[in-house]
Protein backbone atom coordinates (compact mmCIF):
# COMPACT_ATOMS: atom_id res chain seq x y z
CA UNK A 1 0.00 0.00 0.00
CA UNK A 2 1.21 3.71 -1.38
CA UNK A 3 2.25 6.27 2.34
CA UNK A 4 -0.71 8.30 1.91
CA UNK A 5 1.42 10.54 4.08
CA UNK A 6 3.81 10.68 1.67
CA UNK A 7 1.40 11.47 -0.73
CA UNK A 8 -0.07 14.36 0.78
CA UNK A 9 3.53 15.60 0.94
CA UNK A 10 4.63 15.51 -2.36
CA UNK A 11 0.99 16.89 -3.39
CA UNK A 12 1.42 19.56 -1.21
CA UNK A 13 5.07 20.20 -2.87
CA UNK A 14 3.45 20.36 -6.28
CA UNK A 15 0.51 22.62 -5.52
CA UNK A 16 3.29 24.88 -4.02
CA UNK A 17 5.91 24.77 -7.33
CA UNK A 18 2.79 25.44 -9.54
CA UNK A 19 1.01 28.33 -7.48
CA UNK A 20 4.54 29.73 -7.79
CA UNK A 21 4.94 29.49 -11.23
CA UNK A 22 1.60 30.98 -11.38
CA UNK A 23 2.51 33.99 -9.68
CA UNK A 24 5.05 34.33 -12.62
CA UNK A 25 2.56 34.58 -14.93
CA UNK A 26 0.15 36.42 -13.17
CA UNK A 27 2.45 39.46 -12.73
CA UNK A 28 2.92 39.34 -16.17
CA UNK A 29 -0.44 39.46 -16.84
CA UNK A 30 -0.63 42.63 -14.46
CA UNK A 31 2.11 44.44 -16.73
CA UNK A 32 0.38 43.39 -19.94
CA UNK A 33 -3.15 44.61 -19.04
CA UNK A 34 -1.48 47.76 -17.35
CA UNK A 35 0.25 47.95 -21.12
CA UNK A 36 -2.78 47.84 -22.63
CA UNK A 37 -4.32 50.65 -20.32
CA UNK A 38 -2.29 52.91 -18.43
CA UNK A 39 1.04 52.36 -19.36
CA UNK A 40 3.00 55.22 -20.81
CA UNK A 41 4.20 55.32 -24.25
CA UNK A 42 7.86 55.85 -23.85
CA UNK A 43 7.58 52.42 -21.40
CA UNK A 44 6.76 50.25 -24.37
CA UNK A 45 10.53 49.03 -24.51
CA UNK A 46 11.58 48.32 -21.33
CA UNK A 47 8.16 46.69 -20.41
CA UNK A 48 8.53 44.12 -23.36
CA UNK A 49 11.83 42.63 -21.66
CA UNK A 50 10.07 42.55 -18.78
CA UNK A 51 6.84 40.78 -19.53
CA UNK A 52 10.20 38.65 -21.87
CA UNK A 53 11.55 37.94 -18.44
CA UNK A 54 8.97 36.57 -16.11
CA UNK A 55 7.67 34.57 -19.25
CA UNK A 56 11.00 33.12 -19.54
CA UNK A 57 11.10 32.43 -16.06
CA UNK A 58 8.02 30.59 -15.23
CA UNK A 59 8.55 28.02 -18.32
CA UNK A 60 11.89 27.56 -16.93
CA UNK A 61 10.65 26.73 -13.63
CA UNK A 62 7.89 24.52 -14.95
CA UNK A 63 9.96 22.90 -17.59
CA UNK A 64 12.51 21.93 -14.88
CA UNK A 65 12.99 18.56 -14.42
CA UNK A 66 12.30 18.54 -10.81
CA UNK A 67 8.74 19.97 -11.32
CA UNK A 68 8.23 16.78 -14.65
CA UNK A 69 9.74 14.26 -11.67
CA UNK A 70 7.35 15.89 -9.07
CA UNK A 71 4.37 15.56 -11.56
CA UNK A 72 5.46 11.65 -12.80
CA UNK A 73 5.90 10.42 -9.05
CA UNK A 74 2.50 11.74 -8.57
CA UNK A 75 0.93 10.41 -12.01
CA UNK A 76 1.79 7.28 -10.41
CA UNK A 77 0.27 7.37 -6.83
CA UNK A 78 -3.02 5.43 -6.64
CA UNK A 79 -4.21 7.35 -3.58
CA UNK A 80 -4.86 10.83 -4.72
CA UNK A 81 -8.48 12.07 -4.49
CA UNK A 82 -10.14 12.61 -7.73
CA UNK A 83 -9.26 15.80 -8.00
CA UNK A 84 -5.69 16.04 -7.30
CA UNK A 85 -5.20 12.89 -9.95
CA UNK A 86 -7.46 15.70 -12.38
CA UNK A 87 -4.72 18.37 -11.61
CA UNK A 88 -1.81 15.69 -11.95
CA UNK A 89 -2.86 14.23 -15.50
CA UNK A 90 -3.26 17.44 -16.65
CA UNK A 91 -0.43 19.32 -15.70
CA UNK A 92 1.61 16.02 -17.26
CA UNK A 93 -0.09 16.89 -20.63
CA UNK A 94 0.96 20.60 -19.91
CA UNK A 95 4.39 19.48 -18.96
CA UNK A 96 5.24 17.22 -22.08
CA UNK A 97 3.76 20.19 -24.24
CA UNK A 98 6.22 22.63 -22.32
CA UNK A 99 8.85 20.90 -22.78
CA UNK A 100 8.52 21.29 -26.86
CA UNK A 101 9.61 24.83 -26.48
CA UNK A 102 12.59 26.05 -25.34
CA UNK A 103 12.66 28.70 -23.06
CA UNK A 104 14.66 31.06 -25.16
CA UNK A 105 11.69 30.52 -27.93
CA UNK A 106 9.02 31.34 -25.16
CA UNK A 107 11.32 34.61 -24.88
CA UNK A 108 11.65 35.65 -28.30
CA UNK A 109 7.67 35.49 -28.56
CA UNK A 110 6.86 37.55 -25.29
CA UNK A 111 9.27 40.33 -26.80
CA UNK A 112 7.55 40.25 -30.45
CA UNK A 113 4.55 40.31 -28.61
CA UNK A 114 5.08 43.35 -27.29
CA UNK A 115 6.47 44.63 -30.36
CA UNK A 116 3.95 43.51 -32.70
CA UNK A 117 1.49 45.04 -30.32
CA UNK A 118 2.84 48.60 -29.76
CA UNK A 119 3.05 49.06 -33.70
CA UNK A 120 -0.16 47.61 -34.05
CA UNK A 121 -1.43 49.97 -31.93
CA UNK A 122 0.60 52.25 -34.02
CA UNK A 123 -0.71 51.35 -37.35
CA UNK A 124 -4.65 51.82 -36.32
CA UNK A 125 -3.42 54.84 -35.44
CA UNK A 126 -2.10 55.88 -38.66
CA UNK A 127 -5.04 53.99 -40.15
CA UNK A 128 -2.03 51.83 -42.13
CA UNK A 129 -1.32 48.43 -42.04
CA UNK A 130 2.28 49.08 -43.42
CA UNK A 131 3.72 50.44 -39.96
CA UNK A 132 2.26 46.52 -38.51
CA UNK A 133 3.27 44.21 -41.34
CA UNK A 134 6.82 43.76 -40.56
CA UNK A 135 6.46 42.98 -36.61
CA UNK A 136 3.12 40.58 -38.49
CA UNK A 137 5.60 38.71 -40.63
CA UNK A 138 7.69 37.60 -37.69
CA UNK A 139 4.89 36.63 -35.37
CA UNK A 140 3.27 34.77 -38.79
CA UNK A 141 7.03 32.99 -38.70
CA UNK A 142 7.33 32.10 -35.24
CA UNK A 143 4.01 30.58 -35.15
CA UNK A 144 4.81 28.55 -37.69
CA UNK A 145 7.93 27.57 -35.77
CA UNK A 146 5.71 26.39 -32.92
CA UNK A 147 3.67 24.73 -34.48
CA UNK A 148 6.33 22.67 -35.88
CA UNK A 149 7.90 22.19 -31.93
CA UNK A 150 4.81 21.39 -30.60
CA UNK A 151 4.19 18.56 -33.43
CA UNK A 152 0.95 18.25 -35.39
CA UNK A 153 -1.24 15.53 -37.63
CA UNK A 154 -2.82 17.21 -40.25
CA UNK A 155 -2.60 21.05 -40.75
CA UNK A 156 -0.40 22.93 -38.89
CA UNK A 157 -3.57 24.87 -37.43
CA UNK A 158 -4.04 21.99 -35.55
CA UNK A 159 -1.45 22.83 -33.37
CA UNK A 160 -2.06 26.05 -32.59
CA UNK A 161 -5.60 25.40 -32.60
CA UNK A 162 -5.29 22.88 -29.91
CA UNK A 163 -3.92 25.77 -27.64
CA UNK A 164 -6.89 27.46 -27.05
CA UNK A 165 -9.02 24.20 -27.78
CA UNK A 166 -7.43 21.10 -27.02
CA UNK A 167 -8.49 18.24 -29.27
CA UNK A 168 -9.91 20.65 -31.94
CA UNK A 169 -8.86 20.26 -35.47
CA UNK A 170 -9.17 21.71 -38.96
CA UNK A 171 -11.68 19.02 -40.06
CA UNK A 172 -14.19 19.36 -37.17
CA UNK A 173 -13.97 23.30 -37.66
CA UNK A 174 -14.45 22.64 -41.56
CA UNK A 175 -17.21 20.40 -41.18
CA UNK A 176 -18.82 23.11 -38.64
CA UNK A 177 -18.42 26.30 -40.75
CA UNK A 178 -19.23 23.94 -44.07
CA UNK A 179 -22.59 22.90 -42.04
CA UNK A 180 -23.70 26.10 -41.33
CA UNK A 181 -22.97 28.40 -44.23
CA UNK A 182 -25.90 27.10 -46.10
CA UNK A 183 -28.51 27.82 -42.94
CA UNK A 184 -27.26 30.88 -42.16
CA UNK A 185 -27.76 32.43 -46.07
CA UNK A 186 -31.03 31.31 -45.88
CA UNK A 187 -31.89 33.18 -43.23
CA UNK A 188 -30.17 36.16 -44.41
CA UNK A 189 -31.85 36.12 -47.46
CA UNK A 190 -35.36 36.00 -46.07
CA UNK A 191 -33.98 39.22 -43.95
CA UNK A 192 -32.90 40.60 -46.55
CA UNK A 193 -36.07 40.63 -48.46
CA UNK A 194 -38.42 42.01 -45.07
CA UNK A 195 -38.32 45.66 -44.46
CA UNK A 196 -35.90 46.91 -42.33
CA UNK A 197 -35.20 47.24 -38.91
CA UNK A 198 -34.63 50.74 -37.73
CA UNK A 199 -31.79 51.50 -35.17
CA UNK A 200 -31.14 55.24 -35.74
CA UNK A 201 -31.87 55.57 -31.73
CA UNK A 202 -28.58 53.89 -31.11
CA UNK A 203 -26.73 56.16 -33.73
CA UNK A 204 -26.90 59.52 -31.96
CA UNK A 205 -24.91 61.36 -29.74
CA UNK A 206 -24.66 60.09 -26.09
CA UNK A 207 -22.29 61.60 -23.36
CA UNK A 208 -19.36 59.43 -22.73
CA UNK A 209 -19.75 59.57 -18.62
CA UNK A 210 -22.76 58.54 -19.05
CA UNK A 211 -22.69 55.87 -20.72
CA UNK A 212 -20.20 54.82 -18.42
CA UNK A 213 -22.37 54.60 -15.67
CA UNK A 214 -25.14 52.77 -17.54
CA UNK A 215 -22.56 50.22 -18.06
CA UNK A 216 -20.96 49.82 -14.90
CA UNK A 217 -24.88 49.25 -13.60
CA UNK A 218 -25.67 46.76 -16.10
CA UNK A 219 -22.52 44.93 -15.15
CA UNK A 220 -22.80 45.27 -11.51
CA UNK A 221 -26.65 43.66 -12.01
CA UNK A 222 -25.35 40.45 -13.75
CA UNK A 223 -23.64 39.68 -10.73
CA UNK A 224 -20.01 40.42 -11.74
CA UNK A 225 -18.48 41.51 -7.91
CA UNK A 226 -16.75 44.74 -8.12
CA UNK A 227 -14.64 43.91 -4.95
CA UNK A 228 -13.07 41.28 -7.09
CA UNK A 229 -12.38 42.66 -10.50
CA UNK A 230 -12.95 46.36 -12.22
CA UNK A 231 -13.20 48.05 -15.27
CA UNK A 232 -11.47 50.40 -17.32
CA UNK A 233 -11.13 51.66 -21.05
CA UNK A 234 -9.07 49.82 -23.88
CA UNK A 235 -8.06 50.09 -27.15
CA UNK A 236 -9.52 46.88 -27.95
CA UNK A 237 -12.19 44.87 -25.29
CA UNK A 238 -10.63 42.21 -22.94
CA UNK A 239 -10.89 40.54 -20.10
CA UNK A 240 -7.83 39.72 -18.09
CA UNK A 241 -7.63 38.13 -14.52
CA UNK A 242 -4.96 37.47 -11.78
CA UNK A 243 -7.26 34.73 -9.58
CA UNK A 244 -10.60 34.29 -9.07
CA UNK A 245 -10.66 37.70 -7.00
CA UNK A 246 -9.23 39.79 -9.28
CA UNK A 247 -10.01 40.36 -12.61
CA UNK A 248 -9.90 42.86 -14.99
CA UNK A 249 -12.80 43.67 -17.53
CA UNK A 250 -12.41 46.68 -20.47
CA UNK A 251 -14.39 48.56 -22.53
CA UNK A 252 -14.79 51.04 -25.59
CA UNK A 253 -17.19 54.24 -25.53
CA UNK A 254 -18.20 55.87 -28.98
CA UNK A 255 -20.22 58.84 -28.28
CA UNK A 256 -21.91 58.67 -31.16
CA UNK A 257 -23.18 54.71 -30.70
CA UNK A 258 -24.16 53.39 -27.40
CA UNK A 259 -24.40 49.97 -28.89
CA UNK A 260 -20.79 49.81 -28.81
CA UNK A 261 -20.01 50.06 -25.29
CA UNK A 262 -22.97 48.72 -24.08
CA UNK A 263 -22.58 45.20 -25.24
CA UNK A 264 -18.64 44.91 -24.93
CA UNK A 265 -19.91 45.40 -21.43
CA UNK A 266 -22.43 42.22 -21.46
CA UNK A 267 -19.75 40.75 -23.47
CA UNK A 268 -16.84 41.17 -21.28
CA UNK A 269 -19.09 40.65 -18.22
CA UNK A 270 -19.94 37.12 -19.70
CA UNK A 271 -15.92 36.54 -19.05
CA UNK A 272 -15.09 38.11 -15.81
CA UNK A 273 -18.38 36.17 -13.81
CA UNK A 274 -16.65 32.90 -15.19
CA UNK A 275 -13.27 33.84 -14.43
CA UNK A 276 -14.75 34.85 -10.57
CA UNK A 277 -16.46 31.31 -10.55
CA UNK A 278 -13.66 29.63 -10.99
CA UNK A 279 -12.43 27.26 -7.54
CA UNK A 280 -10.92 29.80 -5.78
CA UNK A 281 -9.04 26.86 -3.63
CA UNK A 282 -7.26 25.90 -7.21
CA UNK A 283 -5.32 28.79 -7.83
CA UNK A 284 -2.50 28.21 -10.37
CA UNK A 285 -3.79 24.66 -10.64
CA UNK A 286 -5.68 23.49 -13.88
CA UNK A 287 -8.31 22.87 -12.15
CA UNK A 288 -8.44 26.62 -11.40
CA UNK A 289 -8.33 27.82 -14.98
CA UNK A 290 -10.92 27.75 -17.73
CA UNK A 291 -12.14 24.72 -19.62
CA UNK A 292 -11.56 25.53 -23.27
CA UNK A 293 -12.02 29.49 -24.92
CA UNK A 294 -14.82 28.30 -26.73
CA UNK A 295 -16.71 27.68 -23.55
CA UNK A 296 -15.40 31.05 -22.42
CA UNK A 297 -16.59 32.41 -25.00
CA UNK A 298 -19.65 30.22 -24.72
CA UNK A 299 -20.21 32.27 -21.74
CA UNK A 300 -19.69 36.07 -22.91
CA UNK A 301 -22.03 35.11 -25.97
CA UNK A 302 -24.44 33.72 -23.67
CA UNK A 303 -25.03 36.65 -21.68
CA UNK A 304 -24.44 39.37 -24.36
CA UNK A 305 -27.02 37.65 -27.25
CA UNK A 306 -29.23 34.85 -25.04
CA UNK A 307 -30.22 36.92 -22.29
CA UNK A 308 -28.43 40.88 -23.36
CA UNK A 309 -30.16 40.77 -26.88
CA UNK A 310 -33.68 39.30 -25.50
CA UNK A 311 -36.70 40.83 -24.90
CA UNK A 312 -37.13 39.56 -21.88
CA UNK A 313 -34.38 41.25 -20.59
CA UNK A 314 -35.48 44.85 -21.88
CA UNK A 315 -38.12 44.26 -20.38
CA UNK A 316 -37.14 45.36 -17.28
CA UNK A 317 -33.38 47.70 -18.50
CA UNK A 318 -35.44 49.66 -20.40
CA UNK A 319 -36.07 51.59 -17.31
CA UNK A 320 -32.28 52.39 -16.37
CA UNK A 321 -31.83 52.87 -20.02
CA UNK A 322 -34.35 55.89 -20.00
CA UNK A 323 -33.33 57.06 -16.49
CA UNK A 324 -29.53 57.55 -17.94
CA UNK A 325 -30.97 58.87 -21.66
CA UNK A 326 -34.21 60.18 -20.63
CA UNK A 327 -33.70 62.49 -24.52
CA UNK A 328 -33.51 59.98 -26.50
CA UNK A 329 -35.28 56.70 -25.52
CA UNK A 330 -37.95 58.59 -23.35
CA UNK A 331 -40.64 57.93 -26.02
CA UNK A 332 -39.30 54.63 -27.18
CA UNK A 333 -41.35 51.69 -27.06
CA UNK A 334 -39.31 48.29 -25.47
CA UNK A 335 -40.23 46.62 -28.47
CA UNK A 336 -38.70 48.62 -30.71
CA UNK A 337 -35.67 49.19 -28.73
CA UNK A 338 -35.60 44.98 -29.17
CA UNK A 339 -35.98 44.91 -32.70
CA UNK A 340 -33.38 47.38 -33.17
CA UNK A 341 -30.22 46.19 -31.28
CA UNK A 342 -31.02 42.85 -32.92
CA UNK A 343 -30.99 44.68 -36.33
CA UNK A 344 -29.64 42.27 -39.03
CA UNK A 345 -26.94 43.75 -41.88
CA UNK A 346 -23.37 43.32 -42.94
CA UNK A 347 -20.96 45.37 -41.17
CA UNK A 348 -17.50 46.22 -40.76
CA UNK A 349 -16.57 45.46 -37.47
CA UNK A 350 -16.96 41.83 -36.00
CA UNK A 351 -17.50 43.04 -32.31
CA UNK A 352 -20.35 45.02 -33.70
CA UNK A 353 -21.79 42.34 -36.02
CA UNK A 354 -25.30 40.96 -35.32
CA UNK A 355 -25.61 37.48 -34.54
CA UNK A 356 -25.69 36.05 -37.88
CA UNK A 357 -23.38 37.70 -40.12
CA UNK A 358 -20.61 37.25 -36.82
CA UNK A 359 -20.18 34.14 -38.01
CA UNK A 360 -18.86 34.71 -41.35
CA UNK A 361 -16.58 37.98 -40.28
CA UNK A 362 -15.02 34.51 -38.21
CA UNK A 363 -14.80 32.18 -41.01
CA UNK A 364 -12.91 34.89 -42.93
CA UNK A 365 -10.25 35.06 -40.47
CA UNK A 366 -10.29 31.22 -39.78
CA UNK A 367 -9.95 30.76 -43.25
CA UNK A 368 -7.13 33.53 -43.67
CA UNK A 369 -4.68 32.19 -40.68
CA UNK A 370 -4.82 28.59 -42.20
CA UNK A 371 -3.08 30.11 -46.03
CA UNK A 372 -0.79 32.44 -43.39
CA UNK A 373 0.47 29.34 -41.84
CA UNK A 374 0.43 27.13 -44.80
CA UNK A 375 3.05 29.90 -46.12
CA UNK A 376 0.19 30.70 -48.99
CA UNK A 377 0.26 34.32 -48.13
CA UNK A 378 2.30 36.80 -46.32
CA UNK A 379 1.01 39.71 -44.12
CA UNK A 380 1.74 41.81 -46.71
CA UNK A 381 -0.93 39.83 -48.75
CA UNK A 382 -3.75 40.52 -45.57
CA UNK A 383 -5.58 43.58 -46.88
CA UNK A 384 -6.25 42.40 -50.43
CA UNK A 385 -6.95 39.73 -49.23
CA UNK A 386 -9.32 40.55 -46.17
CA UNK A 387 -10.90 42.81 -48.72
CA UNK A 388 -12.00 40.53 -51.28
CA UNK A 389 -13.70 38.11 -48.77
CA UNK A 390 -15.86 41.32 -46.92
CA UNK A 391 -16.50 41.39 -50.62
CA UNK A 392 -17.19 37.88 -51.52
CA UNK A 393 -19.02 36.87 -47.91
CA UNK A 394 -20.90 40.32 -46.37
CA UNK A 395 -20.77 42.07 -49.81
CA UNK A 396 -19.52 45.26 -48.56
CA UNK A 397 -16.59 47.65 -49.50
CA UNK A 398 -13.74 47.94 -46.89
CA UNK A 399 -13.21 51.35 -46.41
CA UNK A 400 -9.63 51.61 -44.65
CA UNK A 401 -7.23 49.56 -42.25
CA UNK A 402 -8.42 50.48 -39.59
CA UNK A 403 -12.22 49.29 -40.27
CA UNK A 404 -10.67 46.29 -41.91
CA UNK A 405 -7.84 44.09 -40.93
CA UNK A 406 -6.14 46.14 -38.32
CA UNK A 407 -9.60 46.04 -36.12
CA UNK A 408 -8.63 43.09 -33.98
CA UNK A 409 -5.38 42.85 -31.49
CA UNK A 410 -5.45 39.25 -31.84
CA UNK A 411 -2.67 38.40 -34.13
CA UNK A 412 -0.19 40.94 -32.34
CA UNK A 413 -0.72 38.74 -29.29
CA UNK A 414 0.19 35.97 -31.17
CA UNK A 415 -3.57 34.48 -30.87
CA UNK A 416 -3.66 32.53 -34.05
CA UNK A 417 -6.23 29.98 -33.42
CA UNK A 418 -8.68 32.12 -31.46
CA UNK A 419 -11.25 33.42 -33.61
CA UNK A 420 -12.89 30.36 -34.08
CA UNK A 421 -13.84 29.51 -31.01
CA UNK A 422 -15.52 32.85 -31.38
CA UNK A 423 -18.41 30.88 -33.37
CA UNK A 424 -17.92 27.54 -31.06
CA UNK A 425 -18.81 29.56 -28.13
CA UNK A 426 -21.88 30.86 -29.86
CA UNK A 427 -23.02 27.65 -30.83
CA UNK A 428 -21.73 26.22 -27.46
CA UNK A 429 -24.46 29.27 -25.45
CA UNK A 430 -27.19 28.58 -27.50
CA UNK A 431 -27.18 24.43 -26.52
CA UNK A 432 -26.11 25.64 -22.91
CA UNK A 433 -28.79 28.35 -22.58
CA UNK A 434 -31.81 25.73 -23.34
CA UNK A 435 -30.59 23.27 -20.72
CA UNK A 436 -30.87 26.55 -18.46
CA UNK A 437 -34.40 27.09 -19.48
CA UNK A 438 -35.33 23.20 -18.83
CA UNK A 439 -33.96 23.16 -15.72
CA UNK A 440 -35.07 26.53 -14.44
CA UNK A 441 -38.78 26.70 -15.81
CA UNK A 442 -39.21 30.27 -14.41
CA UNK A 443 -36.22 31.59 -16.39
CA UNK A 444 -37.54 33.68 -18.81
CA UNK A 445 -40.12 34.83 -16.09
CA UNK A 446 -37.05 36.11 -13.60
CA UNK A 447 -35.15 37.69 -16.58
CA UNK A 448 -38.09 39.95 -17.02
CA UNK A 449 -37.77 40.68 -13.79
CA UNK A 450 -34.43 41.97 -13.98
CA UNK A 451 -33.58 38.88 -12.11
CA UNK A 452 -30.65 36.64 -13.44
CA UNK A 453 -28.88 35.29 -10.35
CA UNK A 454 -30.46 31.62 -10.80
CA UNK A 455 -28.98 31.66 -14.19
CA UNK A 456 -25.83 32.86 -13.29
CA UNK A 457 -26.07 29.98 -10.08
CA UNK A 458 -26.61 27.28 -13.06
CA UNK A 459 -23.54 28.22 -14.76
CA UNK A 460 -21.85 28.15 -11.39
CA UNK A 461 -22.89 25.02 -11.10
CA UNK A 462 -22.62 23.64 -14.28
CA UNK A 463 -19.76 25.21 -15.91
CA UNK A 464 -17.96 27.49 -13.58
CA UNK A 465 -16.66 25.35 -10.65
CA UNK A 466 -15.31 22.61 -12.76
CA UNK A 467 -12.59 24.20 -13.97
CA UNK A 468 -10.24 22.03 -16.71
CA UNK A 469 -11.96 19.25 -15.57
CA UNK A 470 -13.68 18.51 -18.77
CA UNK A 471 -12.75 19.12 -22.50
CA UNK A 472 -15.21 21.49 -24.39
CA UNK A 473 -17.22 18.11 -25.80
CA UNK A 474 -17.15 16.29 -22.26
CA UNK A 475 -18.56 19.50 -20.68
CA UNK A 476 -21.17 19.82 -23.06
CA UNK A 477 -21.40 16.44 -22.84
CA UNK A 478 -22.05 16.10 -19.21
CA UNK A 479 -24.32 19.54 -19.12
CA UNK A 480 -26.61 18.63 -22.18
CA UNK A 481 -26.19 14.91 -22.63
CA UNK A 482 -25.11 15.38 -25.81
CA UNK A 483 -21.98 16.80 -28.34
CA UNK A 484 -22.09 20.41 -29.93
CA UNK A 485 -25.28 20.47 -31.87
CA UNK A 486 -25.33 23.40 -33.89
CA UNK A 487 -29.68 22.97 -34.46
CA UNK A 488 -29.60 24.37 -30.96
CA UNK A 489 -28.30 28.02 -32.35
CA UNK A 490 -30.19 27.78 -35.79
CA UNK A 491 -33.34 27.01 -33.79
CA UNK A 492 -32.76 29.81 -32.07
CA UNK A 493 -32.24 32.52 -34.67
CA UNK A 494 -34.62 30.96 -36.62
CA UNK A 495 -37.25 31.87 -33.77
CA UNK A 496 -36.28 35.48 -32.90
CA UNK A 497 -35.69 36.46 -36.52
CA UNK A 498 -38.76 35.14 -38.19
CA UNK A 499 -40.51 36.83 -34.82
CA UNK A 500 -38.80 39.98 -35.53
CA UNK A 501 -38.78 40.44 -39.41
CA UNK A 502 -42.13 38.41 -39.34
CA UNK A 503 -41.39 35.70 -41.85
CA UNK A 504 -42.50 32.34 -41.78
Amino acid sequence: MVNKTSSTGLYRKYKASLQKIADIKYAAAVLQWDQETYMPVKSAQTRARQIATLAEMAHSLFTAGETGKLIEALYDRDDLKDDEKNNIELSLYDYKKAKKLPSLFVRQLSEITSQSYQSWIEARKANSFDLFEKDLDLMIELKRQEATLLGYEGHPYNALLNEYERGSTVAFLDKTFDSLRQPLRGLLDKIYHRPKVDDTFLHQYFDPKEQWDFGMELIKQLGFDFEAGRQDVSEHPFTTNFSSNDVRLTTRIDKNNLGNMTWSCIHEAGHGLYEQGLPEKEYGLPLGEYASLSIHESQSRLWENNVGRSEDFWQHHTASLKKWFPVQFQHLPTRDFYKGINKVQPTLIRTEADELTYHFHIIIRYELEKLLLEGLLKAKDIPAYWNEQYQNYLGIKVMDDKHGCLQDVHWSHGSFGYFPTYSLGSLYAAQFFNAAKKQIPLLEQEIKSGNTSSLLKWLRTNIHCHGRKFSATQLCEHITGEALDIRYFLDYAGKKYSDIYKFD
